[in-house]
């Protein structure tokens, strides 16, 4: 079967399809409507010049020959024998126009008669008196020519065939011209591989569905490439910082092999366990990374930001100490082992760069959740606050410190707390860092108490 695959030609079959049967219900209801009109028309004429006659022949004053004075030339009266006793002039050659006599309880009757070799006839039948005997008076005239023929739906027909073709180009040239952006865009769309996405799509003019339509697909071609050129940008990064343990680590163990004699065998396993550790943490922080960009997330819970605080602020002894101040309950809500894994590498960050101490301030600003976590040491300069949340940044400070540091906590940091609807950024101090994270907090959902 058949089945156009082109949308053009299917909205064009579809108007044409309709418009035919809209046009072909008008043409029927006209031709019905003139044809009932016509009949009317003359049974009406009939009638009239029938009940005349039926007057004239109870009064006794019939001609031989009826005159005829209107388009109702075929006059006839016939006795109950089926004689014709008086006629019209055009109806004196025709044996009786009509067989039918009308009962003495239904007088009147209107009749259609063709006889064979003749066209047909309309008339009306008046039965002059209820008596046996009565005569009977046909009027009648030939059955109009749009009776008689087609030529009434033939032209009916003629008129709607070019108002079919008109309405079968009117929607193709509309469908074409509204789809003429689509297959401007299925174009530019083809050009586009995974090599290059910096083409977008054209944007017609105006705001309808399919504007709407390519402003979204260039919407989601900037998303695609910004993911791609981060992907690459992330694939670079990890190879380069991958690369140069695993280059030390073969090199070192590669010189154990070649010159046994000359190498400490328990410092070249040190060394390589330490650089395992650090691949390792690369590694993992790599897959927290993906997780964060590929899992979906989860439920959120309400979480009390000071509790977290000050169970993140517990460590050991031997390091630099944590205070941590609280305001009030100050709840969010979010996943509760990512924010402490925020949390802890705030506060790593902050202990690796204190001289002595580290503050923690917990507290509601408006309707937002603010943890600042501020640190005694040289601080982060200006032009720098920004880049150390760049995926394997490491300061000088930092790698003097923390040699063995991957560069992602930061970075994790902030992906989980943009992920949570927050911000994440280094603030003014006037010692040391200060690292300020915001949250929407949670209504309190106890009532407050009235004065």
């Amino acid at each position: 079967m058949f089945r156009p695959r082109s949308i053009r030609t299917r909205y064009t079959m579809m108007a044409t399809a309709l418009s035919l049967v809209f046009l072909t219900t008008i043409g029927v209801s006209v031709d019905l409507t003139t044809r009932y009109r016509v009949e009317a028309n003359a049974f009406e004429d009939t009638k009239d010049v029938a009940s005349q006659w039926s007057a004239a022949v109870r009064n006794g004053r019939v001609p031989h020959t009826l005159p005829t004075m209107t388009r109702v030339n075929l006059i006839q009266i016939v006795d109950a024998n089926g004689h014709v006793l008086q006629a019209s002039k055009q109806a004196w050659t025709r044996p009786p126009i009509s067989r039918v006599r009308p009962p003495a309880d239904d007088r009147f009757q209107d009749l259609t008669s063709c006889e064979p070799g003749r066209e047909c006839v309309l008339l009306w039948a008046i039965r002059v008196t209820p008596a046996d005997d009565s005569p009977v008076v046909y009027a009648g005239l030939r059955e109009p020519f749009l009776l008689a023929t087609h030529w009434l739906e033939l032209g009916l027909a003629l008129i709607a065939l070019p108002i079919l073709g008109f309405v079968a180009w009117v929607t193709w040239a509309l469908v074409g011209r509204t789809l003429r952006p689509v297959e401007t865009i299925r174009a530019r769309m083809s050009e586009i591989t995974g090599s290059d996405l910096s083409l977008r799509v054209p944007l017609p003019p105006g705001r309808d569905e399919i504007a709407m339509l390519a402003r979204t697909a260039n919407q989601t071609l900037d998303r695609l490439e910004i993911a791609v050129k981060q992907q690459r940008r992330f694939a670079s990064d990890a190879s380069h910082e991958l690369r140069t343990p695993i280059a030390g680590l073969r090199v070192a163990l590669e010189d154990a092999i070649a010159h046994p004699e000359d190498v400490d065998a328990q410092e070249t396993l040190r060394t390589a366990l330490s650089t395992t550790n650090r691949l390792e943490a690369i590694v993992s922080d790599l897959l927290v990374l993906a997780r964060l960009r590929a899992s979906d997330p989860e439920p959120p819970e309400p979480i009390d930001l000071a509790a977290l605080a000050k169970e993140a602020s517990t460590g050991p002894i031997d390091t630099v100490p944590v205070h941590v101040n609280a305001t009030g309950d100050v709840r969010v809500s979010g996943s509760r082992i990512q924010l402490m894994r925020v949390m802890d590498n705030l506060l790593n960050n902050a202990r690796r760069h204190a001289d002595s101490n580290v503050e923690v301030t917990v507290e509601a600003e408006n309707d937002q959740a603010v943890v600042s976590v501020t640190d005694d040491g040289a601080g982060i300069a200006p032009q720098d606050r920004e880049r150390v949340f760049g995926r394997f940044t490491r300061l000088d400070e930092a790698r003097r410190r923390d040699p063995g540091g991957t560069g992602l906590g930061l970075a994790i940091s902030r992906e989980i707390v943009e992920a949570h609807g927050g911000t994440l950024r280094v603030e003014d101090s006037p010692r040391g860092a200060r690292f300020v994270l915001r949250l929407r907090a949670m209504a309190d959902p106890r009532p407050k108490s009235r004065p």
